[in-house]
């Protein structure tokens, strides 16, 4: 600490004198802040208020809730389906919810109806609302984890690389789609945000308690990637730390278990099963599809363009800015390459895996543009401004535009060529002259159905149509059987398909959805004899559409460089 000059003894005939102030903790600089760190830039900021943050994610996770679409179809089938079950007694079901397997927690989901069921009664039959009133909250978890992460950067390091991160955070594609997707992996994804700036605000028992949620009530093998918070915090306090990851990691524990035994109808942890199935045999996850190494790092470009590449150079920096950033900004950004590491060398792959570690990518992409001007920096003096340091002082916004603009381009992209099947079933509600009990049929777009959130009341089944797919297909809950407690016969874990899974009479469909693209082979809706188009929406042809100009929207080139299909729903005509 800065000693003053000493100050003389009071004297009874000195009216002007007054005592000395007592030391106390707080005339000591915070261990880590901007004002107790040698050279480090910005040791006069005050820091970003709460209100910034919170109102620019706001912003951004409300557009993220309007117009995200659906990336996968493991999230309909596996959460929103379920989920429209237990609102309305209908909705499709996948092998992993059957009481057989029981793969899946529905502790998990009920956490989201506790959302969904006041909006049902708010909205009624418009379940449209529903879906969207769930997004929204999704959207909130993440602007309040983020958030936290942002302020607890800025009391620590300093509002410059908070603003950095906090831009990306918002404006970069990977953290605004996962952001509002509903999926256990995002939910990890917020857990990451909080207990990271927990551990920032020197709160390490509630950023291990956090941590267990993240696990527990998310993403079981997301584990690997809390390890350097957890570990890190017990050895700040490990009484506090130990404590309330025990307590909290038993209370869910116990909770799933329960939960599980009334929905599934008997004693089963669905956290243990899937951690048995896909770690320790039995696990066939290659059934599903499999992928090269590069897959994460293409990806990883795809979504966050140079922020990505910025991330991973986090290390390679570090020696040279230890001063500012160890121990802790090293211990909230390892996860990044632990969970890279790990997740590359199973084959099967899924962009979703990586949403975890999507925070800590802008966290490390800050970091290393902040530490631009001490690349260059004479390690002796920190007051060095050579021209090779204002130079780079003058290039951090640069680079944090180029970025942003990147990152603009690939949301527009994606939201602009793949968000017909999302937008064209909003349009089935207009066609209520088709009369109760109709029949939606989906063909080779069952993978792009939204959730049966966007198919109104007067059609009383949707239905898949053999295309020649040969896997297993969700097949909807069976009430008769036992609804979420059943174990239907014709689901098995070796994606084999079942003769139920197909509507055989296709004379029953008074609806049908279909991407029709340039292909040699006609369409069942190119019979116009049989069918009348209602509704058509473009569709971005993925396989006719060069890389570069589908994966990021470049003005007049994207319209003109890409190939569309017309994404449509048919109606049979009566005869």
């Amino acid at each position: 600490m800065a000693l003053s000059t000493r100050q003389r003894r009071p004297q009874p005939s000195d009216p002007s004198a007054s005592p000395p102030s007592p030391y106390s903790k707080s005339d000591k600089p915070a261990r880590g802040s901007s004002a107790g760190q040698a050279g480090a830039e910005g040791a006069g900021d005050k820091g970003l208020m709460w209100l910034t943050p919170l109102f620019t994610l706001g912003l951004l996770r409300y557009m993220s809730a309007t117009s995200n679409i659906i990336h996968d179809c493991d999230e309909v089938f596996n959460y929103w389906e379920p989920l429209h079950f237990l609102l309305y007694k209908s909705g499709f079901q996948t092998w992993e919810y059957s009481s057989q397997f029981a793969l899946r927690s529905y502790l998990y989901l009920i956490f989201h109806e506790f959302v969904g069921r006041p909006a049902s009664l708010l909205f009624g039959e418009e379940k449209v609302r529903v879906f969207y009133a769930v997004r929204f909250f999704l959207g909130l978890l993440s602007v309040i984890a983020d958030a936290v992460l942002v302020v607890a950067l800025s009391r620590k390091y300093g509002k410059r690389l908070a603003s950095y991160a906090l831009a990306m955070l918002c404006l970069t594609s990977g953290c605004f789609f996962a952001s509002t997707s509903f999926l256990p992996s995002s939910f990890a994804m917020y857990a990451m945000s909080l207990s990271s700036g927990l551990l920032l605000l020197d709160k390490p028992a509630f950023a291990v308690g956090v941590a267990a949620a993240g696990v527990i009530l998310g993403w079981p093998f997301s584990f690997l990637a809390f390890l350097p918070v957890t570990i890190y915090s017990l050895t700040r306090r490990f009484k506090q730390a130990f404590l309330t990851g025990a307590i909290t990691s038993l209370v869910l524990l116990a909770l799933s278990l329960y939960v599980d035994y009334c929905y599934y109808g008997r004693w089963v942890s669905s956290v243990l099963n899937l951690l048995l199935y896909n770690v320790l045999g039995g696990g066939e996850s290659h059934l599903y599809g499999t992928e090269g190494l590069l897959f994460y790092l293409r990806n990883g470009f795809n979504n966050f363009n140079f922020c990505f590449v910025l991330a991973l150079l986090f290390l390679a920096i570090f020696p040279i800015v230890r001063k500012k950033y160890a121990p802790e900004l090293l211990v909230v950004v390892s996860p990044l390459y632990i969970w890279l590491g790990f997740m590359t060398w199973p084959p099967h792959k899924e962009e979703r895996f990586l949403y975890p570690i999507y925070p800590l990518v802008c966290v490390a992409a800050s970091a290393v543009i902040d530490s631009f001007p001490d690349l260059f920096r004479d390690k002796y003096n920190p007051r060095d401004d050579s021209l090779l340091v204002l130079v780079a002082k003058h290039i951090r916004p640069a680079v944090l535009g180029l970025i942003l603009c990147a990152s603009h381009a690939r949301t527009f992209s994606l939201i602009h060529g793949y968000s017909a099947p999302v937008e064209i079933y909003k349009l089935l509600e207009h066609h209520e002259d088709a009369g109760m009990g109709s029949v939606l049929c989906v063909g080779s777009e069952w993978h792009r159905f939204p959730s049966s959130f966007f198919v109104p009341p007067f059609i009383s089944e949707v239905r898949w149509i053999d295309d020649g797919f040969r896997g297993l297909l969700p097949i909807p809950f069976n009430s008769t059987l036992g609804g979420t407690a059943a174990a239907p016969p014709y689901f098995n874990n070796k994606n084999k398909a079942s003769d139920q899974q197909y509507l055989q009479d296709l004379d029953a469909c008074t609806f049908l959805v279909e991407l029709q693209l340039n292909r040699p082979y006609p369409t069942r809706g190119s019979d116009m004899s049989t069918w009348e188009v209602i509704a058509a929406l473009p569709y971005l042809d993925r396989e006719l559409s060069p890389a570069k100009y589908r994966s990021f929207f470049i003005p007049y080139k994207w319209h003109e460089k890409n190939v569309f299909g017309m994404y449509k729903i048919l109606k049979r005509i009566r005869n």
